[in-house]
Order: structure tokens, then C-alpha cells, then sequence
């Protein structure tokens, strides 16, 4: 079986870490957080960040797909330009590419995910409700699997998403 390259997207606080954390333990995939990437460039590098973490984590996971191990990219993807070079890294290293949107379509519930939301990474300043309300987040045009986080459990959010996923798997 060809290698798989899962990408995660939707706004911070929609629960994507939390999910793509699942699905690389579940998959056994490297796992790679936008995020992680971003905050080390800042603080190794002393620059501002715009899309060199992306461009850096289409590289790390090209070289993990073609090594044959599945890929985690955990991010907003807000934009169809970093969604074409996901389809494109997928492409280039012959990997089934598997895109899923993670919302929190409660505008209450995830404004408190977003007051109470405490940074696993060292120095991040996470976004507060206002950024996160004016983010440029364009429409989906292309398939991929959507799951919905308001009003459930994690673990409701993680038993659809494997339902999910097992589907497209069973069906390619």
C-alpha cells in the first residue's frame, strides 16, 4: 500500500492537533505540526515566519512519504495555494493523499476552546478570539473528510474520523 499523507486543516482551537495526534498513533505516521516548525525558525532564527515553515514541512514529509512512512501535517491550510502543494508533495512521491477539515462550527463553544487553550509549544503566543474571527480561511473546493467538534466528545470526534478515513481506505 502507497504511503499516506494526511492533512489536517481548519482554524486554531478546532480540535486539528488533537485529532491529527490520533490518527499519526493510529496510523503509526511522522507527525508534523506547522506550529513546531514555525516557533523553532523564530526562535533559531530570529525572523519573522511567513510560509517557510510550510515549504519546510513539504520537504520533511516528501522525504518521509518516499521512505514509505505516513505523514501527519497538522495546520491551518487556510488557502488553495498550500493545499495545491500538499496534492503536489502527495503527487510527487506517489502518496494517497487524505485531506481533512476540522471545525468547530459553534461560535460560543470555540471561543472558550480558544480562551482556555493553554500552548504545548515553547514560547508560542497562540492567537485570542479576535485573530482567530478576521483569519483569511477560503472555501474548500476540493474532497476531503469534515468533522464537525462542536457539541461532541474527543473521543465521539476520533471514532468519526476513523469511520471516516476506513471508508476512502476500503474504497481505493
Amino acid at each position: 500500500m502507497r504511503p499516506i499523507l494526511f492533512v489536517f486543516s481548519g482554524l486554531p482551537a478546532s480540535g486539528k492537533s488533537t485529532l491529527a495526534q490520533r490518527v499519526a498513533s493510529k496510523f503509526t505516521a511522522a507527525y508534523l505540526r506547522i506550529d513546531t516548525i514555525e516557533q523553532a525558525f523564530r526562535d533559531l532564527c530570529n525572523f519573522d515566519v511567513e510560509g517557510e515553515g510550510y515549504r519546510m514541512a513539504y520537504r520533511i514529509a516528501s522525504d518521509n512519504l518516499r521512505l514509505g512512512l505516513n505523514v501527519i501535517a497538522d495546520c491551518c491550510n487556510p488557502i488553495a495555494l498550500t493545499r495545491n502543494e500538499w496534492k503536489n508533495v502527495a503527487q510527487n512521491t506517489n502518496s494517497f493523499l487524505i485531506n481533512i477539515e476540522v471545525v468547530c462550527s459553534d461560535k460560543e463553544q470555540h471561543q472558550k476552546r480558544v480562551f482556555n487553550r493553554v500552548s504545548e509549544i515553547e514560547n508560542l503566543q497562540l492567537p485570542n478570539w479576535e485573530a482567530i474571527s478576521k483569519y483569511h480561511y477560503e472555501n474548500w473546493t476540493e474532497n476531503r473528510i469534515q468533522i464537525d467538534t462542536s457539541n461532541k466528545t474527543i473521543e465521539d470526534s476520533v471514532t468519526e474520523l476513523f469511520s471516516e478515513i476506513e471508508l476512502i481506505l476500503n474504497n481505493n
